[in-house]
């Protein structure tokens, strides 16, 4: 999933001069000879594009796309996506180049597009996290809805009320003053309620909704979930009541916490924890954890590292610039915009003095990620949706480790 995303965010950033960007989707279990035939008719039909630069790159992307699925017997399991075309900064200079990716779920779409950017809107679904956690937090004058979607808190509905306070006015009856209050509150839980079951009901129907969790603090929220407001396919539902202090968004990230032995499989929840537990190790000063792109590739050479923490955010890139006339070499870890300013500098190779020098990049987390997969190390992808998510990519970049040993 988190290399996806990262191709996702890459295929997205490019937009051709015209519509020649080409995405075809095969589903799990599809002919792939009949996408072969198809491709061959739509090459047959590109001939007539009047613009010549149009012509030639999308001629050129269809070449490039029947030569890949030559490599396949049969569909690969799950499918298949493949996005190509000519993706050329410059005008009139063509660059074509092809993705293949084979998705981490079945592909159910079949498609194919020569538009001006390529498609991944079925891929991003894949990508979006489906399962859900409603949350309510309610009390006598406000109440909060909100959603744990993955790492995510997302806050649906800040409501507030007309109750009035329990310090009687002047000049009525302590009985007629507490039916008011008694009224207004009984209004205000069905007005919750209705929020509640207008964003909880569709979740609930896909079968995305996997709980709610109910807090407040005092007994207001007790009264809610007794007084058969909520709708009774959302009340069976109900997996928590929690005690908190707070409202308001605020309020919402409190009632995660405090529900943590509830939703101890979450990803938010474990995610805090893995952090929190990788800050002991650094104040404590065990040894026990390292972090920093040479320290972690270090410690994954050795198998020395349990678990892998990296930031979703991680966007550093491996750099190996090559002298094809001596075999001078270099290889450096820098970011996206250094590497284009690494490549206009290096325009001489600085043992012969020749210009014929390669470029190869790759992404570094994705080698990293490899290595600690061949390593048999547990690897985490650190989201920046949480505050602890965001503490570990400013402070230490994104990147770190904890080690089954210490290592000098």
């Amino acid at each position: 999933m988190y290399e996806l995303k990262k191709r996702v965010e890459e295929l997205k950033k490019y937009r051709g001069r015209a519509t020649e960007l080409v995405s075809i989707y095969i589903p799990d279990g599809y002919d792939i000879n009949k996408v072969m035939q198809q491709l061959r008719e739509e090459y047959g039909t590109a001939q007539n594009i009047k613009s010549k630069s149009t012509r030639k790159n999308v001629l050129g992307a269809l070449e490039r796309a029947m030569q890949h699925l030559k490599l396949y017997r049969q569909t690969p399991k799950n499918g298949l996506a493949l996005f190509v075309g000519n993706v050329s900064e410059q005008e009139g200079v063509s660059d074509i180049k092809l993705w293949a990716i084979v998705p981490p779920e079945p592909l159910r779409i079949r498609l194919y597009r020569c538009d001006q950017t390529f498609v991944t809107e079925p891929l991003e679904e894949m990508l979006r996290v489906k399962d859900a956690y409603g949350l309510i937090t309610v009390e006598k004058n406000e109440a909060t809805i909100g959603l744990l979607r993955g790492k995510r808190i997302e806050l649906i509905d800040d409501l507030t009320s007309n109750v009035p306070g329990k310090t009687r006015a002047g000049g009525q009856s302590a009985r007629r003053y507490e039916r008011i209050r008694e009224q207004e509150t009984h209004e205000f839980m069905k007005r919750i309620a209705e929020h509640a079951n207008r964003a909880f009901l569709p979740l609930l129907e896909k079968g995305e909704l996997r709980g709610i969790i109910v807090g407040g603090p005092g007994p207001t929220k007790e009264d809610f979930i007794e007084g058969d407001y909520l709708h009774h396919e959302l009340r069976k539902r109900i997996i928590g009541v929690v005690d908190i202090s707070y409202s308001g968004e605020y309020g919402l990230r409190e009632l995660v916490e405090k529900a943590s032995d509830i939703l101890k499989d979450q990803e938010a929840v474990r995610e805090k924890k893995l952090i929190q537990k990788f800050f002991r190790h650094l104040v404590k000063d065990t040894g026990m954890i390292t972090y920093g792109e040479r320290e972690v590739r270090r410690a994954l050479e050795l198998g020395a590292v349990d678990t892998l923490l990296i930031s979703e955010g991680y966007d550093r890139v491996r750099v190996r610039a090559k002298c094809n006339n001596c075999g001078w070499e270099e290889v450096k870890t820098m970011g996206e915009a250094e590497f284009q300013a690494y490549k206009k500098r290096l325009t001489h190779c600085p043992r012969c003095g020749s210009q014929n020098i390669s470029f190869e990049k790759w992404d570094v987390a994705e080698e990293l990620i490899k290595m600690a997969e061949e390593a048999g190390s547990n690897v985490e992808v650190i989201s920046l949706d949480t505050e602890e998510g965001q503490q570990f990519y400013k402070a230490f970049g994104g990147l770190a480790a904890i080690l089954r040993y210490k290592i000098s």
